[in-house]
């Protein structure tokens, strides 16, 4: 199996780093089975095919296939996975935008949206260095319960980045729960 991203990363917590490993896990097996239904033997140059029609016509396939493809296409400019460069590398920041017009069905059991919500999660959550470290720590405590299937109301969403807005960087880049966020950011009231 391909190792993403995610074993490089320091995970704020364990629920965290499950959920991160559990789509990590299903974003590789979504891409053995499109391989296996296009007939396509990965490190082949049919696969280096396959990736770039996958990341050129991303509305066509479901997000985690593209995540996957994304992850076998290097970046001719930063040399990291397409996408998943600092901000500023232009072929990373197009094929970030990209990313979200593949297909986001949702998974059987859970509310409408929250697959678009799961993915926003780990593609933030996995690449926290594209993002602010209030948008990071926010997406990062969120997805294990997204992940677990819960979908937070407006009002709810709001409410934990208005907390989130109360910690300084530092603090958001070390909060490891819910809890700890509600205490610190409690203290500021």
């Amino acid at each position: 199996m391909r190792r993403m991203d995610t074993d490089r990363h320091r995970w704020r917590n364990e629920d965290l780093a499950r959920a991160m490993n559990a789509i990590s896990t299903e974003i590789e097996a979504a891409w053995t089975d499109l391989c296996r239904t296009w007939d396509v033997v990965p490190g082949t140059p049919e696969e280096t095919d396959l990736v770039r029609l996958v990341t050129e016509t991303p509305d066509q396939f479901p997000w985690r296939i593209v995540d996957a493809a994304l992850d076998r296409r290097t970046c001719p400019r930063c040399a990291r996975p397409l996408g998943s460069g600092e901000r500023g590398c232009d072929p990373c920041d197009t094929a970030d935008g990209y990313r979200y017009a593949a297909r986001e069905p949702d998974r059987p059991g859970v509310p409408p949206g929250n697959e678009h919500a799961v993915r926003v999660a780990w593609a933030v959550s996995r690449s926290p260095h594209r993002h602010s470290r209030r948008a990071a720590c926010g997406f990062e405590l969120g997805l294990p319960l997204l992940y677990a299937g819960e979908l937070p109301t407006t009002e709810q969403a709001q409410r934990l980045r208005h907390l989130v807005n109360r910690l300084t960087e530092d603090e958001c880049a070390r909060v490891a729960s819910v809890d700890e966020l509600l205490a610190l950011a409690g203290r500021r009231a």
